[in-house]
């Protein structure tokens, strides 16, 4: 039995790694958070990864708040960099294969087409440099069976994300402004999460590889709104801004869609449309 270590368990995509654990009998999966295993101590990490005999890593774990980022770039960059380093250096001494999880923040948000993998990275804010970083250092340090996916626009019926936030300000307000100017891919963690653990006994490569994987289509936060209301029936009227009027600490992408052509032909999976996946996450929210 293979033995799988998850990070970050509680956040969006390890939860949805743990509702698919059952399905997946050969693997022993061990699912972490800060408070089961702090990956900013190094020798923590090593010691938990020898004791249980890690051959997988799933790391899940991210400083994800964006705009704190931009005041607690220490934190930030020893979770998004440090501690990756560790995991990568950890991966290669022991041949452990190693899943990271990166952003489409990696990118400026100038592009006039999707990003593909071979795109050259401009990070624009703290939490994009600290990513870009982070898989710099899996990069440098190049342990074979490793894969950087990154992806975008995450959102579950677990944890903090645009579709909870919207519907909770749905039920308090008759109408809301959404910035119309920023465009992506949305990606249901439960579909990423689904993908991971498809591609994972197909894992094959001596060098490090990034991947990109969303679901399918795009959009603006503006239509991502309209849509979540649209499906659930509510008569929130939805009025589209720009970025100017919505400043935050940290600047976002203004388009980042990213090319997933080589995450399908490696691996032969099938990506969702985003509204399909945003229906099926809906309907489970709605029991949650």
């Amino acid at each position: 039995m293979t033995n799988i270590l998850i990070t970050g368990s509680n956040g969006q995509l390890g939860s949805e790694l743990k509702a698919l654990a059952s399905h997946y009998a050969q693997y022993s999966f061990i699912f972490t958070d800060v408070d089961d295993l702090d990956i900013c101590n190094h020798k923590a990490v090593a010691d938990f990864i020898t004791e249980n005999q890690i051959q997988v890593i799933i790391n899940c774990a991210a400083y994800t708040a964006v705009d704190k980022a931009e005041t607690q770039e220490n934190l930030a960059n020893a979770i998004n960099h440090l501690a990756v380093k560790n995991f990568a250096q950890l991966a290669k001494a022991h041949g452990i294969t190693l899943i990271h999880v990166s952003t489409d923040y990696v990118f400026d948000g100038i592009n006039h087409k999707p990003y593909v993998e071979t795109d050259t990275p401009n990070p624009q804010s703290v939490y994009g440099v600290t990513k870009l970083a982070g898989e710099q250092a899996i990069q440098n340090i190049n342990p074979t069976n490793t894969l950087i996916i990154r992806t975008s626009w995450v959102y579950s019926r677990f944890g903090n994300n645009f579709v909870r936030t919207m519907l909770c300000l749905g039920k308090e307000r008759e109408s809301l402004n959404v910035v119309a100017d920023q465009i992506g891919n949305p990606t249901y963690a439960a579909d990423l999460a689904q993908a991971i653990l498809t591609i994972l006994p197909n894992i094959n490569n001596k060098s490090v590889k990034i991947l990109h994987y969303t679901n399918e289509g795009v959009c603006s936060w503006y239509d991502f709104a309209k849509t979540i209301f649209a499906i659930e029936k509510m008569a929130i009227k939805v009025n589209p801004i720009e970025s100017s009027q919505y400043p935050t600490p940290a600047k976002r992408p203004f388009y980042s869609v990213l090319n997933k052509k080589a995450i399908i032909e490696t691996y032969g999976i099938e990506i969702p449309y985003w509204r399909d996946s945003l229906v099926n996450c809906l309907k489970k929210t709605r029991t949650v």
